[in-house]
């Protein structure tokens, strides 16, 4: 079972968190986020992964650490359930239309961390929960850079914060599933390594 537990203290965050790439589907998701909760509950539900999140932080500062430290968490997760990426299928690509919103993630198991998204090129208006595109951009920065992928989100159409950040999530969790599953027998490298 490529299955993952990390915990992560630090004083301004407390994070536990379970992850299973092979399901199933579930898990309890509980950070003090309510707008967190529902966009953790995305990527469990369109990723087809077993995610169990308990999560607090010190909210009364902002919510930025707490959405960036769960993006680390999750990606430290990542890293270990994919363990040396033998047999994974390596690249993917997901579309998600939300109502105006048109998102598309590109993504590389890679082990080189790097993400390509700008929200400050965007006019996207809102923060839903206290939570922006600017916070998406750090919960992906924590994610990249802890489980080693190469992402590329793109806004392709969309102004609406609360569809823009759901569709990444959707995007995300698609491309994310896609991308870990075992299809093959060798390791997706012609270096023979990840």
């Amino acid at each position: 079972m490529r299955n993952a537990r990390i915990v992560r203290h630090t004083t301004e965050t407390q994070v536990q968190l379970e992850l299973g790439l092979d399901g199933p589907v579930g898990g309890e998701v509980r950070t003090g986020l309510p707008f967190l909760d529902h966009m953790l509950l995305q990527l469990q539900r369109h990723g087809r992964f077993h995610l169990e999140v308990r999560a607090q932080g010190d909210l009364e500062v902002d919510v930025h650490h707490l959405v960036e430290d769960v993006g680390i968490t999750l990606g430290q997760a990542v890293k270990q359930a994919v363990g040396d990426a033998r047999g994974i299928e390596r690249y993917a690509d997901a579309f998600a239309p939300m109502d105006e919103t048109l998102v598309h993630v590109v993504l590389d198991v890679s082990g080189r961390p790097h993400l390509a998204f700008e929200p400050e090129r965007l006019e996207v208006v809102g923060a839903p929960g206290g939570v922006n595109v600017f916070h998406l951009r750090e919960f992906l920065r924590g994610l990249v850079n802890h489980a080693g992928l190469t992402l590329h989100l793109r806004v392709l159409a969309g102004r609406e914060a609360h569809h823009v950040i759901e569709a990444s999530f959707k995007a995300l969790a698609r491309a994310l599933f896609q991308a870990t599953r075992l299809t093959r027998a060798d390791l997706p490298s012609t270096k023979e390594v990840l």
